[in-house]
């Protein structure tokens, strides 16, 4: 008979997630299995499937189900444009804009000596073969505004730097609808710089 109850291992199985503590995972252990086990069944059985079903793009790297996924497979996007994020999630976000109808390319981390993490590790050698495929003519660098996301927007920009293509970064600034004397300095500081 094994030391750890079952209880324990939902509890440490649901800290796993970003952002949950011991607390919230035993707020979520314990409601779904007083009142929702069903909801405990199908979260179950939706992770397995998941785990089991869902790979990489072999052309942007993002999550699929298949070999290529969907957006790389639109022919309505303009394929000279590459934005290049860290995750997924920020895929996500750019796409739930409508501003954006080129292809991506999705690093799946970001430059991280301290943490180990170094070019090979976040696929740049991919990255570059892909934007020099002879019809990316622009790659967006939208990685994040962080001092790791900020030092991969580098490495790139100097991997590309010499291949002729044209190299842009997403704008920061003041955001919309927000009033200068609650925006932070750093924030009005960027602005300034990027003005256009």
């Amino acid at each position: 008979m094994s030391d750890t109850s079952a209880l324990e291992v939902l509890v440490q199985a649901l800290k796993r997630l970003p952002g949950v503590g011991v607390k919230s995972a035993q707020r979520m252990a314990f409601h779904l299995l007083q009142h929702d086990r069903p909801g405990a069944q199908q979260l179950s059985n939706a992770l397995a499937h998941a785990a089991q079903a869902v790979q990489h793009c072999e052309r942007c790297h993002t999550f699929t189900e298949f070999t290529v996924c969907a957006t790389c497979l639109d022919e309505r996007r303009d394929v000279t444009k590459l934005c290049v994020v860290e995750t997924p999630a920020d895929q996500s976000a750019i796409e739930r804009t409508g501003a954006f109808k080129g292809l991506y390319f999705v690093l799946m981390g970001k430059l991280s000596p301290l943490d180990g993490i170094g070019p090979h590790d976040i696929g740049l050698k991919k990255l570059f073969d892909r934007a020099t495929d002879g019809t990316v003519e622009e790659v967006i660098l939208a990685t994040n505004f962080t001092a790791e996301g900020e030092a991969t927007a580098h490495a790139i920009s100097e991997g590309l730097k010499a291949r002729g293509l044209h190299l842009t970064r997403l704008a920061r600034g003041v955001p919309v609808g927000s009033e200068l004397e609650y925006v932070d300095l750093g924030t009005i500081a960027h602005a300034l710089v990027d003005r256009r």
